[in-house]
């Protein structure tokens, strides 16, 4: 007998802590992303250039080659660009065959070889920057590609993009809890989904007079931000 009224006792206690978490009212969130963006002009540059050189032999071409690229990177350093700025991104050697279709009918004999090389230049001093290249080219650079811009103090630049993210996804938060007739209470959770610089070439002359009139635009830092924010009457 004391064993079943235990039990009934047991059964009651678990059936009451069972409605009392039913009827515990459930936490009322509200999730938004803002978007924060800084544009500011660049005041750095990447490029790559290079020397490519034919000849009718390997040694012929690579050593032309050699003696080229030397010359860019000597003038690379006469212009201020510090040798540290400097790196190799690829060295290549080819044997040249004729295209003709009688030529790849008979095998395409070797008519001789092309080396090159590609380095990839950091270029602090932008207003030189057409100067730079020119010179590059009159000393034996014959491959230009990929030229882009950014900003020295980039972390200084995301600070403010995020921010101005933090800023804008709270006025949507308010926003949407004013509209409900809600309050916000505390931030439950902050993630950063993202923040990475990128051009935007808005097409002016930044050095109009240098030998390479060059287009810098505007680099546009940008940071995303996702909130968990509660609500409260």
């Amino acid at each position: 007998m004391k064993r079943t009224a235990f039990a009934a006792i047991a059964g009651l206690a678990l059936m009451a802590g069972a409605a009392l978490a039913q009827a515990a009212p459930t936490e009322r969130t509200i999730t938004v992303t803002g978007l924060g963006s800084v544009e500011t002009a660049p005041d750095m540059a990447w490029l790559q250039l290079g020397v490519v050189s034919r000849a009718s032999s390997a040694d012929l071409a690579l050593a032309d080659m050699a003696r080229s690229l030397k010359q860019v990177m000597t003038t690379l350093e006469a212009q201020g660009v510090d040798p540290s700025r400097v790196q190799t991104q690829g060295l290549g050697l080819f044997p040249l065959r004729s295209n003709t279709a009688s030529a790849r009918a008979q095998g395409a004999e070797i008519q001789g070889f092309e080396a090159q090389s590609r380095l990839q230049v950091e270029i602090l001093d932008l207003p030189g920057l057409g100067g730079i290249i020119d010179a590059a080219v009159r000393s034996g650079a014959n491959d230009l590609a990929n030229l882009s811009f950014g900003i020295q103090d980039i972390d200084a630049k995301t600070n403010e993009a995020r921010q101005a993210a933090m800023a804008d996804a709270m006025a949507t938060a308010r926003l949407y809890a004013d509209a409900a007739g809600l309050r916000l209470g505390a931030v439950q959770s902050i993630t950063e989904t993202g923040s990475a610089p990128r051009p935007e070439m808005m097409g002016r002359a930044m050095m109009a007079e240098a030998a390479v009139p060059i287009a810098g635009g505007e680099v546009s830092v940008t940071a995303r931000v996702t909130l968990v924010i509660a609500l409260t009457e």
